[in-house]
């Protein structure tokens, strides 16, 4: 019976607890118990070198996932700076984003994370330096809108294909032309309308996001879609 005594305040206490705990994560959305902090559990796991894919919002984004026939249509690569996890990633422009920021940017803060499946033998710190150092070189440069294979302008998946090519001398995919995709949809026709008028290059070499996603070199690392 004297254990009565003290049973009623700890339920009261694990009940408060509870309630505290559920109104912080609807009314405060940028506190520690809500999806920024899985966001950084989660990056415990990665790795320098991996690709991380999302789902962004927009016309163009939406014509990609259609030509292509995914779910994704942006893709970029994790680096560390300073002990912190980043982005490189070609959007307009080219630059480095934190990773937790990167998330959020996506559909639904979902995305998926892959790595160079022999990457504990290959990606080795002289080469991870190489292709930070090769990719660094694109920070500030315009989004390519026109997915032309230079690099005077650059876009997402481009420019993950040439960190892996020029840094550590892998081809994660093979190039593909234009033509190879898609492109019946209206809402795809409008995008090249609007791109390329009447000049659409469909022999232009290129890579989508899925290209890299699906590449047989790779495997998934984290995956919250």
């Amino acid at each position: 019976m004297k254990n009565k005594k003290y049973l009623f305040p700890i339920i009261t206490l694990i009940l408060s607890f509870g309630c505290a705990l559920f109104v912080a994560t609807k009314v405060f959305p940028n506190n520690p118990f809500t999806g920024t902090e899985l966001e950084k559990i989660a990056s415990d796991k990665f790795k320098d070198g991996d690709i991380i894919f999302q789902t962004s919002e927009s016309a163009q984004c939406e014509a990609v996932r259609i030509a292509t026939k995914s779910k994704f249509s942006h893709c970029g690569i994790i680096f560390t700076e300073n002990g912190k996890q980043f982005v490189l990633e070609a959007v307009q422009p080219v630059k480095i984003t934190p990773l937790e920021n990167w998330i959020r940017h996506g559909r639904n803060s979902k995305y998926v994370v892959k790595r160079l499946k022999n990457a504990s033998a290959v990606l080795n710190a002289e080469t991870l330096q190489k292709m930070k150092s090769y990719g660094k070189q694109f920070i500030g440069k315009e989004y390519d809108a026109y997915f032309e294979w230079t690099d005077n302008r650059i876009y997402c998946s481009e420019l993950v294909w040439k960190i892996y090519k020029n840094g550590a001398g892998i081809e994660l995919s093979q190039l593909r032309e234009l033509k190879e995709f898609s492109l019946d949809d209206p809402r795809v026709q409008f995008i090249l309308k609007e791109r390329y008028g009447n000049e659409i290059p469909l022999k232009e070499k290129v890579v989508a996001p899925s290209d890299l996603a699906d590449s047989k070199l790779l495997t998934t690392v984290f995956d919250n879609y």
